[in-house]
């Protein structure tokens, strides 16, 4: 959040922009009125200037009841008009001109009659700006010798002349027409008797059934087409000089506006710094208004010795507002005020907040005389229980949002000003919030005003250089509020007693007394209770790291078994290797001895034989050795899987139990156990929760 926008917020908070509202109603000038209604505090000593001349005003209200009242016309449009040569005012704005000169020179007169009579003991204007203002009475002189202040041209010769001539047209016009009125010939073709005007030229309504018995111009056929309207041949040319006539009034007028036009432009540059001069006064001049009709008093800078005091002061948006003091010596920088929610402490700093940006945008305040108030460089507030529905943020986390943007914000000639500092959370965490955030803002030399009913920043305030604890009188006897201030002394919520005050259970009361009396033993059980539910923590942690070690053990003897069974494979292997390599010597030098008997001499049956035998017995063996490798490399690897399923069921196994979370079907459609539901020849089947819907399903499913 900009420091711009934090401190746009505070405004609105504090219900600064109604303020300005109620000030702009008192001005005589739209455009000073649109001024107010967007001005905002001014941070810095200026505000002191300001308010100074809004007081010297103040006093001239309350000494005199002269004060001019006439409304200021708007002209600030026009100036950017009569900057440009050639352009040509019209009359009413010509008019406008005119009357914002001579009524600002009215207000500029009133303002310094004191110093023209001689009632002024300096010889000093009372505002540096009037003695910069430029002298555009030549200009108003200009103006009010050609219009009058109606906004009418004045009779001037050239113009008398055109208008007695145009009069005498008129006149003669106005005998020609009537006498086809007046005439029985005509009288009985005319549809009315009264002449008409169609694009400024006298006509007569003739009946459709005389059409030519007239000879003239024919202007219009009526809807009805019962009625024409002719110009008659004797009357054209008397509407030919007539118009000639207005139309040479117009063109000299048009020249009159050009020339007084040109005369205003000469003096386009004073008369824009008139403007901007005028309309200030009546800026600070509304101020004084405001202040003199809400019978406020202007509060003493203490930009030397930084201290605050509010004497009755009074919020000024309520009817009813109780007057408050609120007092901060010079080494006090920070003030934390507790006591009960319907003391007024929000009201406090509501009015606080208010007043101080009153005061620096030049206005009286409705307090006492020998109030003081620092010049701050800004005001920051965050009051009430807010709520960000945009940004989804609970009223904790948008206060901690507003608080981030102040601390960043603050300075040490800052006013900051927190309403019930770190509630809307755990009351422990709450405090501790609380007093970072003040540390933070003390180390910054920020003036602070905060509220709370966490005890712990009571305690803070007794323990920190430059806080200081406050509180909200309470009457005790008639359970009500007193509104004032007591410095020095923490105050009590007494929830209690406002709640039987106003009307809850006497019983309810009275328990609400004994938990309080009981609060001891009650944290004493607490304590029991989150003691036994640790050791039954504790029970469960032990019991779950003695089933994590017994997984453990059965992995390590599965992983040992599987390794022996590897071992052993590869035994056997080696093992079976031997044998057949033993196998083919002797099957070697068998065959050798066969050849070399063969290439000794003949083949005979005998030897036939020899040889047949040999294959065939080599033949067995080799079979009978293939058959017992493969079933020794069966046995090894139903050992092996055996061994793996053993391992799986120990990890991997599920119970399923009502209201377990699953995936169910084949898209995996998360769902809730319901309960079990019957046995099938597939297996345990059960009822699950789908959406809206209830399924039944396989475990394997």
């Amino acid at each position: 959040m900009s420091t711009k926008t934090l401190a746009e917020k505070t405004q609105a908070l504090l219900e600064y922009p109604q303020i300005m509202e109620s000030v702009a109603s008192y001005t005589v000038s739209e455009e000073a009125a649109a001024i107010i209604k967007e001005s905002k505090p001014i941070y810095d000593t200026s505000s002191e200037e300001i308010k100074k001349n809004v007081n010297v005003i103040y006093s001239l209200l309350k000494s005199r009841n002269d004060e001019p009242r006439s409304w200021l016309p708007t002209i600030g449009f026009l100036l950017p008009k009569i900057e440009t040569q050639g352009t040509v005012l019209d009359l009413d704005e010509i008019l406008a001109v005119g009357l914002f000169i001579e009524r600002g020179l009215e207000l500029v007169k009133w303002l310094n009659k004191d110093r023209e009579e001689g009632r002024q003991k300096t010889t000093e204007n009372k505002f540096q700006i009037i003695e910069d203002i430029p002298d555009c009475s030549i200009v108003a002189a200009e103006v009010f010798k050609i219009i009058d202040r109606e906004g009418n041209l004045r009779d001037l010769p050239v113009l008398r002349n055109i208008k007695k001539r145009i009069t005498s047209l008129e006149k003669d016009l106005k005998i020609t027409v009537s006498r086809y009125s007046s005439d029985d010939e005509y009288k009985r073709m005319l549809q009315s008797p009264l002449p008409s005007q169609r694009d400024g030229r006298a006509v007569i309504a003739v009946k459709a059934n005389y059409r030519g018995r007239i000879p003239g111009i024919v202007h219009e056929l009526s809807s009805s087409g019962q009625t024409i309207f002719i110009e008659p041949l004797d009357v054209v040319e008397k509407n030919n000089d007539l118009l000639l006539e207005k139309r040479n009034l117009d063109a000299e007028i048009q020249k009159i506006l050009r020339e007084l036009t040109e005369k205003i432009y000469i003096h386009a540059g004073n008369l824009k710094i008139f403007h901007k001069i005028i309309i200030e006064l009546e800026c600070l001049r509304t101020k004084a208004k405001y202040s003199f009709i809400t019978k406020g008093n202007f509060a003493v800078s203490s930009s030397d010795s930084q201290s605050l005091l509010l004497k009755q002061a009074r919020h000024p948006m309520l009817k009813k507002a109780v007057p408050i003091n609120i007092e901060m010596s010079s080494v006090t920088r920070t003030l934390i005020i507790t006591g009960p929610n319907t003391g007024g402490k929000t009201v406090a700093l509501k009015t606080l907040g208010l007043l101080g940006m009153m005061n620096q945008s030049g206005l009286a305040l409705p307090l006492d005389e020998g109030s003081i108030l620092p010049v701050f460089d800004g005001i920051y507030a965050d009051i009430g229980d807010e709520q960000s529905i945009n940004q989804s943020l609970s009223t904790f986390s948008a206060h901690i949002t507003n608080i981030s943007a102040i601390t960043a914000a603050a300075s040490e000639k800052s006013l900051v000003l927190l309403d019930e500092l770190g509630s809307g959370t755990d009351p422990q965490e709450g405090g501790a919030i609380a007093m970072a955030v003040l540390d933070y803002l003390i180390e910054k030399k920020s003036r602070m005003i905060i509220t709370t009913h966490h005890g712990i920043l009571k305690h803070y305030g007794y323990t920190r250089a430059g806080v200081e604890n406050a509180s909200v009188e309470f009457d005790a006897h008639t359970l009500s509020p007193t509104y004032k201030i007591i410095n020095g002394l923490p105050g009590e919520s007494r929830a209690i007693d406002i709640a039987s005050g106003n009307g809850l259970d006497k019983a309810i009361v009275a328990k609400a007394r004994n938990y309080i009396d009981e609060e001891k033993s009650d944290v004493s059980e607490m304590i029991k209770g989150l003691e036994e539910k640790q050791r039954e923590l504790a029970g469960l942690e032990k019991k779950s790291t003695i089933e994590k070690n017994i997984l453990k053990e059965e992995k390590r003897k599965s992983d040992l078994k599987e390794l022996q069974l590897r071992q052993k494979e590869a035994e056997l292997k080696r093992e079976s290797v031997g044998k057949l390599q033993v196998f083919l010597r002797e099957s070697r030098k068998t065959l050798e001895n066969l050849v070399r008997e063969l290439k000794k001499g003949e083949v005979d049956r005998e030897k036939t034989l020899k040889v047949k035998d040999f294959l065939n017995e080599l033949s067995l063996n080799i079979e009978t050795e293939s058959e017992s490798l493969a079933e020794e490399e069966r046995l090894i690897r139903k050992q092996m899987q055996d061994s793996a399923k053993t391992s799986s069921a120990s990890s991997d196994t599920v119970i399923f139990t009502t209201g377990m979370e699953v995936l169910t079907g084949p898209s995996k459609q998360q769902g809730v156990i319901i309960r079990a539901d019957k046995k099938s020849a597939a297996g345990q089947t059960w009822l699950v929760e789908v959406g809206s819907l209830k399924m039944s399903f396989l475990e394997s499913d």
